[in-house]
């Protein structure tokens, strides 16, 4: 399966008898199926059918579909004037103007009057009815194609912005496993060094007991775990985005992931050499998780 975007945008047209047929789909980000439907009167019978249509299709996402729907003038209903009633109106206007002097009445003032005009709701039939939803619903289902052709079409972007990034997080790693001050000798040097100074500044100190203490202080700054679980995370982050599909709640978990590993390498670092490489770190898994909330 292909790896998805949740943005993007299509739009499909079609005509039945007339009638013309055009959806606007889009979709951002979202924690779920989320949709705004946007119909004319008189079409709401079409809201379950597709609501179904973006669950069917969709993991996550926020989506707004809008129908527009047009009538060419052979098929709208023929407005009827009732002619008594506005030869009535008609005289009544006329013995007012010369009576009182008032404004002679005009045309289009008279037909917008009630009762004057009157534009009768066009029967459909069940089947035609049903013919037309069929037309508009498979409109949608274009739409929506389209809508998903271009997530996908982010989508591959996404994932060779992510693979790229999930590339220099492995390199980061691989640099702070190498790193100089993490070789034994390096350690106990450094070690050493920080025991001399403190013995030379007080002579009431323990030396067994300091000894001891640096030791602990070695241990605890040990980053052999965090590495490897770097290393471990690398390896899923890839295998998701090679997987494909609605991988984006479990890259985000991995996000975070990387981001507590790389938080912790910081902090045990007791060499600026391997804090320069976990600030480098962060600042790309900071990257890789904000690409990551824009996949499904």
């Amino acid at each position: 399966m292909a790896l998805q975007s949740m943005t993007g945008f299509a739009r499909s047209v079609a005509d039945h008898k007339g009638v013309s047929i055009a959806w606007e789909v889009k979709s951002v980000n979202g924690k779920s199926v989320e949709l705004r439907l946007r119909l004319p009167v008189g079409f709401e019978r079409l809201e379950q059918a597709v609501r179904q249509a973006i669950q069917k299709r969709f993991s996550r996402g926020n989506f707004q579909a809008t129908l527009t729907v047009g009538r060419s003038a052979a098929t709208q209903a023929q407005p009827v004037v009732n002619e008594a009633f506005l030869r009535d109106i008609a005289g009544l206007a006329q013995r007012l103007q010369e009576q009182f002097g008032v404004s002679a009445a005009s045309a289009d003032g008279l037909l917008s009057l009630r009762g004057v005009l009157d534009l009768p709701e066009q029967v459909e039939s069940e089947e035609e009815r049903g013919a037309l939803d069929a037309t508009l619903l498979s409109a949608f289902e274009d739409a929506i194609a389209g809508l998903e052709t271009a997530r996908i079409t982010e989508g591959d972007a996404l994932k060779s912005l992510l693979l790229g990034h999930v590339e220099t997080i492995e390199a980061l790693t691989l640099r702070a496993e190498a790193d100089p001050s993490r070789e034994p000798g390096m350690i106990r040097q450094r070690l050493a060094e920080q025991v001399r100074l403190l013995m030379d500044t007080s002579a009431n100190l323990d030396e067994s007991r300091l000894h001891m203490e640096a030791a602990f202080l070695a241990t605890k700054a040990d980053i052999r775990e965090e590495i490897d679980r770097l290393k471990t995370h690398v390896g899923s982050a890839r295998s998701l985005l090679n997987s494909g599909g609605a991988v984006g709640r479990k890259l985000d978990f991995l996000a975070q992931e990387f981001n507590r590993e790389s938080n912790t390498l910081c902090s045990k670092s007791n060499a600026a050499s391997v804090t320069a490489i976990g600030l480098e770190l962060k600042a790309v898994v900071d990257q890789f998780r904000e690409q990551v909330q824009n996949l499904e």
